[in-house]
C-alpha cells in the first residue's frame, strides 16, 4: 500500500493503494509516521544522511482522503468516531500529522492529482507542497457531517487565511491549483510532479541542518504562540546554531568560492 525508499539525501513515501485512490486508513497512517520516526535525528543530527521527506502517490491521485467505507464498518456498532469509540482511523491520523508537524526534517508533499479530505490535511501539515496541474484541493467535511480537529482547522487557517478557510470548511470549495497557489496552499508546480519535488527536496538537504531544523522548529513555535518555554527554546536554537562548526564552514565555504559541506554538528 505504500513504498519506502532512500533517494540520495531524500526519504521517500509513496502511497500506492491505486484502487483505492490512495485512501488512507489507520494501518497505513501508523506505517507513514513509522518511517518518519525511522530517519528522525536530534537537532541537526541525520539518521541515514536524510535531510528531507517527500511524500508522493502513484496512480491519478494524490489521495482521496479517509477511507470512508473503512469508518463506516468500523462505526457500524454505534462506537461512533468520538475519541474512546470504534474508529481506528482519527487517533491514527492525528498522531502522523503531528509526527509530521514536530519533525525534525523539512517535509515536502508530490501531489500529483486530487487532494481531498485527510489528504489535503495531510498536505497542510506538511513544509511544502508541490502540485501538477491536475491537482485539485477540497475538504468535504460539510458534505459528509464530519468536524475537523481544533489543530487542522488551525494549521488550515494559517495557511490560507480565515476567508478562505472558511469557504473550504462551511461551502465545501474545491480549488484548482491555480486557485491553491494564489491562496498560498502550493509553494510550486511542476508537470513531473514527484521528480521535481525530490530534486527540490535534495536541494534543501543540502543547506546546513542545524539552521533548517532551527527554523522549522521556531517558525513552529511562533506561529502556535510563543510561552515563555518557547522563548527559551528559540534563544537556545539560536545559540545551537552560532557554536555549530556549520556556521564556521558557511564562512569559509563563502570566503573560499565552494559549496558548503554541511555535517549538522
Amino acid at each position: 500500500m505504500m513504498r519506502f525508499e532512500i533517494v540520495d539525501r531524500v526519504a521517500v513515501l509513496t502511497l500506492d493503494r491505486q484502487e483505492r485512490r490512495n485512501a488512507l486508513n489507520a494501518e497505513i497512517c501508523d506505517e507513514i509516521r513509522a518511517h518518519f520516526m525511522s530517519v528522525a535525528g536530534v537537532g541537526g543530527e541525520r539518521v541515514n544522511g536524510v535531510g528531507a521527506i517527500v511524500i508522493a502517490a502513484e496512480g491519478s491521485a494524490f489521495c482521496a482522503g479517509a477511507d470512508l467505507a473503512r469508518r463506516a464498518a468500523d462505526t457500524a456498532d454505534g462506537g461512533g468516531i468520538q475519541p474512546g469509540g470504534n474508529d481506528s482511523f482519527r487517533p491514527s491520523f492525528e498522531r502522523l500529522l503531528y509526527c509530521i508537524v514536530e519533525h525534525p526534517l523539512p517535509v515536502f508533499a508530490a501531489i500529483n492529482g486530487p487532494c481531498m479530505g485527510a489528504g489535503m490535511q495531510l498536505a497542510v501539515g506538511c513544509d511544502f507542497r508541490v502540485a501538477s496541474p491536475k491537482a485539485i484541493f477540497s475538504i468535504p467535511a460539510s458534505k459528509l457531517g464530519i468536524v475537523l480537529s481544533a489543530a487542522n482547522i488551525a494549521r488550515l487557517s494559517r495557511l490560507v487565511g480565515p476567508s478562505m478557510s472558511r469557504d473550504l470548511l462551511l461551502a465545501s470549495r474545491s480549488l484548482n491549483v491555480d486557485e491553491a497557489e494564489s491562496a498560498g496552499l502550493v509553494n510550486r508546480r511542476a508537470d513531473d510532479v514527484r521528480d521535481f519535488t525530490i530534486a527540490w527536496a535534495d536541494e534543501v538537504a543540502r543547506l546546513a541542518p542545524i539552521t533548517v531544523h532551527g527554523h522549522k522548529r521556531a517558525l513552529h513555535l511562533i506561529e502556535t504562540g510563543l510561552s515563555q518555554d518557547g522563548i527559551a527554546e528559540l534563544k537556545a536554537l539560536e545559540e545551537t546554531a552560532f557554536m555549530s562548526s556549520d556556521l564556521q564552514e558557511g564562512l569559509d565555504a563563502f570566503a573560499q568560492k565552494r559549496p558548503p559541506e554541511f555535517t549538522g554538528k
